[in-house]
């Protein structure tokens, strides 16, 4: 598999080479096999996945219903306990209903490997300049540091699959749902409605056949001291933050 590292930056730190999900694979078959956290094997993950890929007549049409799927079936939210390593399990995410762009790549890529797609997991410092004030306060800023999307084999190439915003929220926030036909990429929008900035890539971080759980965990509080271990804060969501705003 791709072992890739950032280019070395004092905001996030990249992985070391000896991390488990790191190892270099000889074929595909890891990224078809059942992970800890890309628990494909979980009963539910498979039911989930085949009912959304029912009478999909091609890979790219089946991959396409299950990315709608989690997109729109499982509602985003950054509010989430990033002391739990459940919030990046694909099983614990479906359970949820809700979660972060992380556990819904995960999920994702999941319901890729039980319809027999190749699939992995990437990450991504990003730059979100529609971020809520809420989010903001918590963070203390509008970098968000291994933002999660997923990656899918189809006719031999790698191709990005980002989940995150469900329809609803998009439409609060003013910027089209992203749309993933299966065949070409799907990243973050850059533009929302009125042509402003929404997503900016800033670095890559590569891809892994599982998600990196501790690793992340430990890299959120590091990064984000205010945000973590705090869950739904005030009961409110992202879409709660963007009707006050």
């Amino acid at each position: 598999m791709l072992r890739h590292a950032s280019t070395s930056r004092p905001f996030s730190r990249s992985l070391r080479s000896s991390e488990p999900h790191m190892q270099a694979a000889s074929n595909l078959g890891v990224f078809l096999d059942a992970a800890d956290y890309i628990d494909s094997d979980h009963p539910d993950v498979q039911r989930f996945a085949m009912n959304a890929a029912a009478g999909a007549a091609s890979v790219p049409d089946r991959l396409s219903r299950l990315y709608l799927a989690v997109r729109d079936g499982i509602r985003y939210n950054p509010y989430v306990d990033f002391h739990s390593l459940e919030i990046f399990r694909a099983s614990s995410v479906l359970r949820a209903g809700h979660g972060y762009c992380v556990g819904k790549a995960a999920l994702f890529a999941a319901a890729c490997r039980v319809i027999g797609v190749p699939s992995r997991v990437g990450f991504a410092d990003v730059r979100n300049h529609l971020a809520t004030p809420r989010l903001i306060e918590l963070m203390k800023t509008n970098l968000f540091a291994w933002h999660g999307y997923a990656e899918c084999l189809v006719e031999g190439n790698w191709i990005k699959a980002s989940p995150t915003f469900n329809m609803t929220l998009c439409s609060k926030l003013g910027v089209a749902p992203l749309e993933f036909d299966g065949v070409h990429d799907a990243l973050m929008q850059a533009f929302d409605s009125q042509n402003a900035r929404f997503m900016e890539y800033v670095a890559q971080h590569g891809c892994y056949f599982d998600v990196p759980a501790k690793f992340l965990r430990a890299e959120m509080a590091r990064l984000y001291p205010h945000l973590a271990g705090i869950e739904s804060p005030l009961g409110t969501s992202l879409e709660d933050d963007a009707n006050a705003a």
